[in-house]
């Protein structure tokens, strides 16, 4: 396992992070996934065995379940709190009134301190907002988690979700107080739908803001079980009753005829190869993996170990190309004579 800085924060995070979107299963959460303790305690000592160091996890999950389990199986198991990075999140409605929703400093602060007591924790590590809320505004938001940060509850701040131009406002908003600023970008990322290229990444590497992938098996689509011959696997896979998120499925199955290509030659799964392919990608910092069982993660650990040629990164590239956006070509192009020959 390999470590990479967390931004500029000089902080070392696992180049895997674990997802516990699987941990729980309450609710509508169920299609994703529904392990309680013992599974998660194998999950848990699975990826800290592995050196995962990178824990991310969500008030949301299974409404607050998934923070329950991962702060009992923490304790059960015995890892070490301060050997470990963990993130979770806020903004989604955890309870009926009308104002347990959202990013204002009455739901965030709440839901906070509604979070340390499922993780059994005094703080956390990193916070994400886990989306937007056009009824706050930007600069109360960075406001309210510059003050948590202050308070000793939040060590980090991190977006997810939004527009980069709303990421770059926040930032600047940050700067102009002297307040915290996002460290950190988790956003959906995977070789089946690189959307995040044409803003969102190259954000990222500018501002020197970590960069963590989520579902980069795009919900299990690349992961082997899906072919243009197989279509549905029969409840193999949570997209067959959550089908989610978006892709462009008939250019996918293109994408994993190339996948499976590849993993033939380092005899691996496809999944490794839609992994390994994400993990090297520029700006990556930690790509966020879940799993139901302990060999599947096992199985996403071992992407780590594989190396990517040039040609097969060429291959992929091509095959997943996502289309040229304006102003993007129109940057491109005026490029192109603005440098002599050399």
């Amino acid at each position: 396992m390999k470590y990479n800085l967390l931004g500029d924060t000089g902080v070392l995070v696992s180049e895997l992070c674990l997802g516990t979107m699987t941990f729980g299963g309450k609710g509508y959460w169920e299609a994703i996934g529904q392990q309680q303790q013992e599974e998660v305690n194998e999950l848990l000592k699975t990826a800290v065995d592995a050196g995962i160091n990178f824990i991310d996890t969500a008030n949301a999950y299974s409404f607050g379940q998934s923070e329950e389990l991962l702060g009992k199986g923490l304790r059960q198991n015995g890892h070490a709190r301060n050997e470990l990075f963990i993130a979770t999140k806020v903004r989604s409605r955890m309870a009926e009134g009308v104002n347990q929703v959202g990013l204002s400093r009455y739901h965030v602060f709440q839901s906070v301190e509604d979070s340390l007591q499922r993780l059994q924790m005094d703080h956390i590590d990193l916070l994400y907002v886990h989306g937007v809320d056009a009824a706050t505004s930007v600069e109360q938001i960075m406001h309210t988690l510059h003050d948590l940060v202050v308070s000793g509850r939040v060590r980090y701040i991190g977006v997810c979700n939004w527009p980069a131009w709303m990421v770059m406002k926040a930032q600047d908003i940050a700067r102009k107080h002297g307040w915290h600023e996002f460290i950190g970008m988790q956003y959906f990322y995977s070789i089946a739908n690189r959307d995040s290229e044409h803003d969102l990444l190259p954000l990222a590497q500018d501002q020197h803001l970590a960069f963590m992938p989520w579902s980069p098996l795009a919900g299990g689509f690349v992961s082997g079980k899906y072919t243009r011959d197989n279509q549905n696997t029969g409840g193999g896979s949570r997209r067959d009753s959550f089908d989610f998120p978006i892709i462009d499925k008939e250019k996918a199955y293109d994408i994993i005829d190339v996948l499976q290509a590849v993993a033939e030659v380092h005899d691996v799964s496809a999944a490794e190869i839609a992994l390994a392919w994400v993990r090297q990608q520029q700006g990556v910092t930690s790509t966020i993996i879940g799993a139901k069982r302990a060999d599947q993660l096992t199985s996403n650990i071992h992407s780590t170990q594989i190396q990517l040629s040039a040609e097969e990164l060429q291959k992929l590239n091509e095959v997943s190309a996502p289309p040229k956006t304006y102003p993007g070509w129109m940057v491109e192009r005026q490029m192109g004579n603005r440098y002599p020959e050399s």
